[in-house]
């Protein structure tokens, strides 16, 4: 199965200097669609409905529902994500792959998160590229999307970037860190996000 990256080039997101970075969402139709409905993710920071689990989904329905939203607005990044999780839930991951290609080159923060799991994991269908994973979640932490991250700053600290140059430094994981803490309040999330800024500290620390 090809990789989600290729034919654009992570490389030219940004280079590899410290962003911060707002999606904007005002080129794409905001309105609610029978896919939205179907086969949001719950945890979409985009997402116009209220989201659907993997558990809940109707898949033929969310399927059909995304197809036709897709073919009324081919250049809708999160109708196109959508599209992609409810195949790949399916286990149509040859069908979701073009579409996720899509979101992700439209820079769909939800969708570069997504990609990049799956391609540190080899998941889905996805060949395992650490250092094409690690530039994806680093670009969905850049976009402020939480999993990204704390995602990111994980898999740097396991090592999971050591073989790609300037990905993951210390300064910019602490921003990450920083910008997670300040997003959410649930009790749990804020203990993981001060255990890996000790983390962060300890490494920079050793010899």
């Amino acid at each position: 199965m090809k990789k989600l990256i290729a034919v654009f080039g992570l490389l030219a997101f940004g280079g590899l200097s410290a962003e911060t970075l707002q999606w904007d969402a005002s080129p794409y139709s905001q309105e609610i669609t029978e896919c939205d409905l179907a086969s949001a993710h719950p945890s979409d920071p985009n997402k116009v409905a209220p989201g659907v689990s993997q558990a809940d989904m109707n898949f033929p329905a969310a399927i059909a529902a995304c197809e036709a939203a897709v073919a009324e607005d081919p250049d809708n990044p999160r109708l196109r994500y959508q599209l992609a999780r409810v195949y790949t839930y399916s286990g149509q991951t040859g069908k979701g792959w073009p579409h996720m290609e899509a979101a992700v080159a439209a820079e769909y923060p939800q969708a570069l998160f997504v990609s990049g799991y799956m391609q540190y994991l080899g998941r889905s269908g996805a060949n395992a590229d650490a250092c094409a994973a690690g530039r994806l979640l680093r670009r969905a932490a850049q976009y402020g999307r939480l999993a990204g991250q704390i995602g990111f700053t994980r898999y740097a600290l396991d090592g999971g970037f050591d073989r790609c140059e300037g990905l993951a430094e210390p300064a910019e994981l602490r921003k990450f860190l920083a910008a997670a803490a300040e997003s959410t309040s649930d009790y749990y999330r804020t203990m993981l996000v001060g255990m890996l800024k000790k983390e962060v500290d300890a490494q920079e620390r050793a010899p």
